[in-house]
This record gives structure tokens, C-alpha cells and sequence, in this order.
């Protein structure tokens, strides 16, 4: 359910940024979302649906790009991608290590149709 504040915040951000004087239309949205975070695509796009129609984003194309879990071991430095549960280190079979990828969660980009400009 935490993907409903989640897009709550989407739409409060693009709303923000959208420039209201010369955007008439957002088209598409553009996030970034780490693979630790557990949000669920399609929940978002269920939320999205929901919560959008009336805004300036009602319509608009969601695109998820997402980022695979990546550590770094503290024991020896390497960085590696865990496999499945696996968080040992391959190189020196310490147990997991500081995430570096994974934990992101952000709006990347809004695309928006200006005024006076009509969609095909």
C-alpha cells in the first residue's frame, strides 16, 4: 500500500515542475527506482491511474527504469551485484557490505506538450 503515498508524491512533484505557464499537457514520466525499494511497477501504474485524472499529468505515459542492487564489500572494497539472497562477497566471501545501488527512488524526468501544440 506505501505505492499510494509513493504516487501521491510523483504527482506533487510534477505538478511542481511542471511549467504551468507554458505546459499545457505532461505526456510522459520518467523514474528511477532501485531494486531494494520493493515498489512494484505495476502498482504504481494502478495508483497512477487512480490518482491523476484532473491533473496536469492525467494521461500520461509512466517509465520505470530500474537499478540493480549493487555493494561494496567493507572487508575488501569490491563492488558486486548479489545474486538472489546471496550477499557474500565473491572475491573474499565476506557478508554483505555498504549498498551503493539499489536504494534510489526519484522522478528523472517530466516531458510535457506546450500550449497551443496538439498530441497525435
Amino acid at each position: 500500500m506505501h505505492e499510494m503515498a509513493v504516487t501521491e508524491d510523483i504527482l506533487r512533484i510534477v505538478e511542481a515542475h511542471a511549467p504551468a505557464d507554458t505546459a499545457s499537457q505532461v505526456t510522459d514520466i520518467h523514474l528511477v527506482i532501485g531494486e531494494l525499494t520493493s515498489f512494484i511497477d505495476d502498482s504504481i501504474q494502478f495508483y497512477f491511474d487512480i490518482l491523476s485524472p484532473g491533473t496536469v499529468a492525467e494521461g500520461a505515459a509512466l517509465h520505470f527504469r530500474r537499478i540493480e542492487t549493487r555493494f561494496r564489500c567493507r572487508r575488501c572494497g569490491h563492488e558486486f551485484e548479489p545474486e538472489a539472497r546471496d550477499w557474500l562477497c565473491p572475491k573474499c566471501h565476506a557478508l554483505g557490505g555498504d549498498v551503493i545501488a539499489g536504494k534510489e527512488f526519484y522522478v528523472e524526468s517530466i516531458e510535457v506538450a506546450a500550449k497551443g501544440m496538439t498530441l497525435e
